[in-house]
């Protein structure tokens, strides 16, 4: 087998399984960073090995014994050693065998609700999830939340120290004290949705919909199956092309439906929340495969919704371009957020505003290329230039 392969199924097991095996392997002790160390070292012994043996019949039980045979090790010895012995039917034992992901006891649901404990920083709650549990570097994460790397590693390595040292339990909350952590939970769901959107994964998907099947009839649960199920409906194999241009008929009927029933699941006593509106402004944009257009005036009232609960920057943003169809590019391009010039999204929704208004785009389009995060985009940026 060549390493290319063997960095292949690595990589496919760490995206499948990270989470859960973090999740097993801290279990002991509630030690996240040393567990995440060892099964780093227990990827690293797969590339060494797997090149030479092949890949194991069941990676995930490969990769859990070496992980913790290395933390036996430490905690017999001062220093850890660099090698492990395996047992002889390790390649064969599979440790997720009785986790089943569709039960309530989903190992990183678990540990979702672990991340959002109390006793951890509010603010690093949800990058927590977002590293241990979903597996995102703290650069991704750090891009996420606008801010340098370097803050978002302290903020992480600080939560981590805080969960070992209050040897906080990795058990699923009592079923009353779940609603008050369920917002930094379905935040590290969104933010999951936010980072891989582009390819077409649908881990975030599968996550809002298990935790919003789990809680029954929390609305703002099902918003967010909603607004996933809506965003991946519309996935592309390849490129990058602005949703305006995207042609209905690529997109998946199947999941549209879905999106839509989750929606009408999400039914609230009160006025309707984030995920809910998110939601409703995808389900608009959906329509657009069964009417043709697009309602603009529908998506106005719920931009108009979505600022009084959560005026965030995309928000408004988003919001101008929807003022610049119904009332022309000019107003538009007024109702954009100055503050927000720092902000990628705000260079290329002026930029657009501006070639519809038949203005000089100046550097528009080459300020947004530069700020955007994804090459494809980038390009796609230039090429409007």
């Amino acid at each position: 087998m060549s390493r290319d392969e063997a960095r292949a199924a690595a990589e496919r097991a760490a995206r499948s399984s990270y989470g859960k095996l973090v999740a097993l392997i801290a279990r002991a002790d509630g030690d996240l960073a040393s567990a995440e160390d060892a099964l780093g070292g227990a990827f690293e012994e797969a590339l060494r090995r797997w090149p030479e043996t092949g890949v194991p019949e069941n990676p995930e039980g490969w990769l859990l014994t070496v992980a913790r045979n290395r933390r036996r090790d430490m905690w017999k010895s001062a220093a850890a050693r660099t090698s492990a012995p395996l047992e002889d039917d390790s390649a064969r034992f599979d440790p997720l065998a009785d986790h089943d992901p569709y039960a309530i006891g989903d190992t990183r649901l678990e540990l979702l609700f672990v991340c959002a404990h109390p006793a951890i920083e509010e603010s690093a709650r949800t990058p927590l999830m977002l590293q241990t549990v979903l597996g995102f570097e703290a650069a991704d994460i750090a891009r996420a939340y606008a801010m340098p790397a370097a803050t978002m590693a302290q903020r992480l390595v600080r939560a981590k120290r805080r969960i070992k040292q209050a040897r906080i339990p990795f058990a699923v909350p009592d079923r009353r004290a779940m609603p008050s952590r369920l917002p930094p939970v379905l935040e590290a769901i969104y933010g999951c949705e936010a980072i891989l959107w582009r390819e077409g994964d649908g881990e975030a998907q599968y996550l809002a919909v298990t935790l919003a099947a789990l809680l029954g009839d929390e609305a703002e649960a099902w918003g967010l199956a909603a607004l996933t199920t809506l965003t991946l409906s519309r996935r592309r194999a390849t490129g990058f092309v602005p949703l305006e241009d995207q042609d209905p008929g690529d997109w998946d009927a199947t999941l549209i439906d879905e999106g839509e029933a989750y929606l009408r699941r999400a039914r609230p006593d009160g006025p309707p929340g984030r995920f809910q509106l998110e939601a409703a402004i995808q389900a608009v944009h959906c329509d657009r495969r069964r009417t043709g257009v697009t309602d603009w005036a529908a998506l106005e009232t719920l931009y108009a919704a979505l600022l009084t609960v959560a005026p965030s920057l995309g928000a408004r943003v988003a919001a101008a371009t929807v003022r610049g169809r119904i009332d022309g590019p000019e107003a538009g391009l007024a109702a954009l957020p100055a503050e927000a010039e720092s902000f990628q999204p705000y260079w290329a929704a002026r930029a657009d505003l501006l070639a519809r208004a038949g203005r000089d785009t100046g550097d528009a389009y080459e300020r947004a290329a530069s700020l955007a995060d994804d090459p494809l985009v980038a390009a796609f940026l230039r090429a409007r230039a």
